[in-house]
């Protein structure tokens, strides 16, 4: 069964930075996409990030090119989510998710979620 754990977040001042894990488990992800997407309140989730997981070919919100970087770690099947010069607008939870085949799609389609975590920027 496949899991997805995410942890890393907080509250953060406006310009700060924070980064975001998710440990992925449960089967193997070469063939799989991985991605961040994030929800503030009345809102809906929009894509943030994702990224290959055998090639690492990435792709990114316009909103956060510049100033997201989404990174794995084979070893530790371990997803993560670099974030800097954050603003409030970057206020929502964040959620981890994985699709199979590994292409990279910007809608919700994906297979698996993991449960989120609170990233909060005060001005």
């Amino acid at each position: 069964q496949v899991q997805l754990v995410e942890s890393g977040g907080g509250l953060v001042q406006a310009g700060g930075s924070l980064t975001l894990s998710c440990a992925a488990s449960g089967r193997t992800f070469n063939n799989y996409a991985m991605a961040w997407f994030r929800q503030a309140p009345g809102k809906e989730r929009e894509f943030v990030a994702a990224i290959v997981w055998m090639r690492g070919r990435t792709g990114y919100a316009d909103s956060v090119k510049g100033r997201f970087t989404i990174s794995r770690d084979n070893a530790k099947n371990t997803v993560y989510l670099q974030m800097n010069s954050l603003k409030p607008e970057d206020t929502a939870v964040y959620y981890c998710a994985a699709r199979a085949p590994a292409v990279i799609v910007t809608s919700t389609a994906y297979s698996y979620w993991g449960q989120g975590t609170q990233v909060t920027v005060s001005s």
